[in-house]
């Protein structure tokens, strides 16, 4: 199976950037993922939303986890954690942390963004490097982008076919992530029928993924904006991932 930090990476695929709203999403709100790579149960991801309090910023708190299970952990391990400290006030990330095994493959970092000087201070600390490097402005970590973007619900006046772009800090460089809405549809989930927003990020082909259009992403179509499946072409099989549980939602979840 390969690296469960795609997981991260496409949930984040949601919305554009005019004035924000009222929260999607509040303290408290917990919600699982059932990720399978062609007929294998592979794993699970989560997300959780909780409080602190860093340098007397208030900020929410960001946790994401995501690990193999079953024979996949016997064939290829992954244990992933991921924080951002979201500024309560801007809304945009104070600090991450990124600390991964995938397979052996490890990373232990975190960084620490100055919005008013556009940069951010990157500590490594399985190699005890420090890097400061330039952002542009309103540049998200790969946690933070997910929920500053829920808080834009004009989403759902994208017409088929237009695409959005956002800056996003990962692996030390920013990249333009982009996406394209392709319609609407009801889909089917263990939670019963849900009215969805399908949409079709743009990435880069080759290293992962089959081509540069192989990911396909479906969001519940309500004031939540939550990823409810997520499918992915991989350069070797694919992937598919299916909300699993959730709680403590801000608005009711709506299904027909």
């Amino acid at each position: 199976m390969k690296k469960l930090f795609l997981f991260f990476l496409l949930i984040i695929t949601v919305s554009s950037f005019d004035s924000p709203q009222e929260d999607a999403y509040a303290v408290g709100e917990w919600f699982k993922f059932r990720i399978h790579y062609g007929i294998v149960n592979a794993g699970y991801a989560t997300l959780e939303v909780k409080d602190a309090t860093i340098n007397n910023k208030k900020t929410f708190h960001v946790i994401g986890k995501g690990s193999t299970t079953g024979m996949s952990r016997f064939f290829f391990k992954v244990d992933d954690l991921y924080e951002s400290y979201i500024d309560k006030e801007t809304r945009n990330p104070y600090q991450f942390v990124r600390k991964i095994d995938e397979g052996g493959y490890t990373k232990n970092q975190e960084g620490f963004f100055n919005q008013s000087s556009n940069r951010v201070v990157v500590k490594d600390y399985k190699h005890k490097t420090e890097k400061t490097l330039y952002i542009p402005k309103n540049t998200q970590d790969i946690l933070s982008t997910f929920y500053y973007l829920r808080n834009h619900p004009n989403i759902d006046k994208l017409k088929i076919g237009e695409a959005v772009a956002i800056d996003m800090f990962f692996d030390d460089e920013t990249t333009k992530f982009k996406l394209k809405f392709m319609g609407r549809e009801n889909i089917t989930t263990k939670f019963g029928v849900i009215p969805a927003m399908i949409f079709r990020p743009l990435v880069q082909s080759g290293r992962v993924f089959k081509e540069q259009e192989s990911l396909t992403v479906w969001i519940s179509d309500d004031d939540n904006k939550l990823p409810l499946r997520i499918k992915a072409s991989l350069a070797v099989g694919s992937i598919k991932a299916d909300i699993d549980a959730y709680k403590g939602l801000k608005t009711p979840f709506k299904t027909k």
